[in-house]
């Protein structure tokens, strides 16, 4: 345990960040997937959500952006093939 003020605020503030890098990792991957299962009639405005969300989570340096890169191409791929 640290025994330093600024050591101890660190850990508090890691601790929250990693709650919200959690909460929106989540988020995402419930995005995909329902992307991925959405029917063909709303399969568009599924991916073009999906896909606003792995820039935010980009954005927010959550993803890496190459990362994001191939998980925006895979969604398209998946709607034009």
């Amino acid at each position: 345990m640290a025994n330093i003020k600024s050591a101890k605020k660190r850990v508090r503030v890691i601790e929250t960040k990693t709650l919200r890098n959690k909460m929106v990792k989540s988020s995402l991957k419930t995005v995909i997937k329902k992307a991925d299962a959405a029917d063909p009639a709303d399969k568009e405005a599924a991916v073009r959500t999906a896909i606003k969300k792995v820039d935010q989570a980009c954005a927010k340096g959550i993803l890496h952006k190459n990362t994001a890169a191939r998980k925006k191409s895979q969604l398209a791929k998946k709607l034009n093939g």
